[in-house]
């Protein structure tokens, strides 16, 4: 038996034979959730991350240095001034990149081989219907960057960019700049939100269920309106663990990102797993 939050359930459950498509082929009503139970799945999600950890320690590593190479292209350009841009819209197909460590927790729930090979070939069982989510993503990512230069241009005009030893004085004591902080802001919370909640649970269901990405969307979606409180609370702690991360330099993500990785399979298993008994 297997923990999942305050519940045990069995390994073939946690592998998928429990999901969000009833037999019938229609979504089932999510788990009704308590606010403070993603604590509970970040709990696992840790010891998951630590019962293997050079699978998420690797896959952290990875995501780390590609954003420290973003940095370091966008400095040799003179255009750091983007890195606010470009990282946010990294971060919003962060969840497809997850892919091997929701595989991961996935074999480790269900009690087979955990390996970084099976992890790195994770979704080509349902490859089609990752892709088409991968795309989905592609598309959310170039809106935000289009919208983002638009928003540069309307408050910063046509002179581009200021010089890397201007940028924060320019964003923080200028009108313009500081018009540019608070859209920009909105901007990318609301695509944020919206990428938060069509893939909150949308991978690691389309790793399990025969599902296609379309309905795998809406029920990531259906779960995150059904329970507002605690998505809400986990949205918070997943902004909270990147903010740390990029503070320390982007060392933090190393841990971070498949911490979040790890955690994403137990809340799918939360929302679309057995229903817990009173």
């Amino acid at each position: 038996m297997v923990e999942v939050g305050d519940r045990s359930v069995s390994g073939d459950v946690l592998a998928g034979s429990v999901g969000a498509v009833a037999g019938d082929g229609t979504l089932r009503e999510p788990n009704k959730l308590a606010f403070d139970d993603p604590w509970i799945w970040l709990a696992a999600g840790w010891r998951d991350l630590w019962q293997a950890p050079a699978i998420g320690l690797t896959y952290g590593a990875i995501f780390a240095l590609a954003a420290l190479a973003l940095a370091l292209g966008l400095l040799s350009l003179e255009a750091h001034s983007l890195f606010p841009a470009l990282a946010g819209g990294f971060l919003l197909l962060a969840p497809f990149f997850a892919m091997g460590l929701y595989e991961t927790s996935r074999r480790m729930a269900a009690r087979e081989p955990v390996t970084l090979g099976a992890a790195l070939g994770a979704g080509f069982t349902a490859k089609g219907q990752i892709a088409f989510f991968g795309v989905a993503l592609m598309i959310v990512f170039l809106v935000w960057l289009e919208l983002a230069f638009i928003l540069l241009v309307l408050f910063m005009g046509g002179g581009g960019l200021p010089p890397p030893s201007q940028f924060l004085s320019t964003l923080l004591f200028t009108l313009p700049g500081l018009g540019l902080l608070v859209v920009g802001s909105i901007v990318g919370g609301v695509l944020a939100a919206i990428v938060f909640a069509m893939s909150a649970v949308a991978v690691p269901m389309l790793l399990v269920e025969r599902i296609d990405a379309v309905t795998a969307m809406r029920a990531s979606i259906q779960a995150v309106v059904a329970n507002p409180k605690p998505m809400s609370l986990w949205a918070a702690l997943i902004a909270g663990m990147i903010a740390a991360g990029f503070a320390t330099l982007l060392l933090g993500l190393i841990v971070a990102f498949p911490l979040i990785g790890h955690t994403t399979w137990h809340v799918y298993q939360a929302v679309y797993g057995p229903r817990p008994s009173n």
